[in-house]
C-alpha cells in the first residue's frame, strides 16, 4: 500500500523562459495509466533531472515529448512547444523529433562509419551544405573530435561504449534541434566515461534544452539545475535541484533521496 499522498505535490515556479511544458499529461498503456496529470515547464538552456524508482513514470514522460509513445500508448493532455500543442493529431511527428532529440540508455550507432553515422543523419534531414564541416562541429561539440578525428571512415561500433555514446549525442546535435531528451544516457557507462558525458552536456545546455532521465542521485546533483521526482506516475516535487536535494519539500522526496524509500 503506498504510504504517500498522491494528490499532493511541490511544483515550483518557473520563471525563466520555457523552452517545453506539459499541461494535464497523462499516458495510458491499454487501461493501466502509467503518468497522472503531469505539469510541468522546463526552462531553456537549462538541463533538468526526472528521477524516481523504476515504473515511476519518469521514462514514460521523457518519451512523449517527442511523440515516441506514439504507437504504443495513449498520450492526453498538453505538449506546448514554441506555442503549439504539438501533441495533436495532425501534428508532423518527424519535424517534432528533429527538434526535439533523443539519446537513449544504450548507445546505437548504425553499423557505418564515424563519418557516416553524422552524415547520415543530416542527409536524411536534407542537410546536405557543408557536410564536413557540419560532421566536424557536431563532434567537436559533443567533445569527440579529438579522440576520432584520424579515423572517420573507420566503424563506429570500434569505439568504446562512452565514446559510442557521445557519437550518438553527436548524431542527435547534428540536425540542430531545440531540446535534447536523454534517456539514462550513461547508465551502461562506467565513471569516467559518465563524468564525460556529464561535463559534455555543460557546454552543450549553452546552446540547448536538456531533458534527462537518471537513476543516479549523484549525477542528478551534480549535473543538473532542476530536478523533477516521480513516485507512481505522479510528479511529487520540482524545484532548483539544490533546494531539492538539501530542502525537499514533500516527505516522499525526503524518503527517496535520503535512501529510505519504500
Amino acid at each position: 500500500m503506498n504510504k504517500y499522498t498522491l494528490s499532493e505535490n511541490y511544483l515550483t515556479e518557473i520563471t525563466d523562459p520555457i523552452a517545453i511544458e506539459t499541461k494535464h499529461l497523462n499516458v495510458f498503456y491499454g487501461k493501466k495509466q502509467a503518468t497522472f496529470d503531469a505539469n510541468l515547464k522546463f526552462p531553456k538552456h537549462k538541463i533538468t533531472a526526472l528521477i524516481g524508482a523504476s515504473g515511476s513514470g519518469k521514462s514514460t514522460f521523457l518519451r512523449s515529448l517527442n511523440r515516441l509513445n506514439d504507437e504504443i500508448a495513449t498520450v492526453t493532455g498538453e505538449i506546448k512547444y514554441q506555442d503549439i500543442d504539438i501533441n495533436r493529431k495532425n501534428i508532423n511527428v518527424y519535424e517534432v523529433r528533429r527538434q526535439i532529440g533523443m539519446v537513449f540508455q544504450h548507445p546505437n550507432p548504425f553499423a557505418k562509419s564515424i563519418y557516416e553515422n553524422i552524415a547520415f543523419a543530416l542527409r536524411q534531414n536534407g542537410m546536405t551544405d557543408n557536410l564536413d564541416q557540419r560532421v566536424e562541429k557536431s563532434l567537436k561539440d559533443a567533445a569527440l573530435w579529438d579522440e576520432v578525428k584520424d579515423k572517420l571512415t573507420t566503424s563506429a561500433l570500434s569505439l568504446s561504449g562512452g565514446q559510442q555514446q557521445r557519437l550518438c549525442i553527436a548524431r542527435a546535435i547534428a540536425v540542430q534541434p531545440d531540446i535534447l531528451l536523454m534517456d539514462e544516457p550513461t547508465s551502461a557507462l562506467d565513471p569516467i566515461s559518465s563524468r564525460k558525458i556529464e561535463t559534455t552536456m555543460q557546454e552543450l545546455k549553452k546552446n540547448y534544452t536538456i531533458i534527462i532521465v537518471t537513476h543516479n542521485m549523484q549525477q542528478a546533483a551534480r549535473a543538473s539545475d532542476l530536478t523533477a521526482f516521480f513516485h507512481l506516475g505522479h510528479v511529487i516535487e520540482y524545484n532548483r535541484t539544490k533546494k531539492l536535494f538539501t530542502t525537499p519539500k514533500m516527505p516522499a522526496t525526503e524518503d527517496y533521496i535520503s535512501g529510505h524509500f519504500g
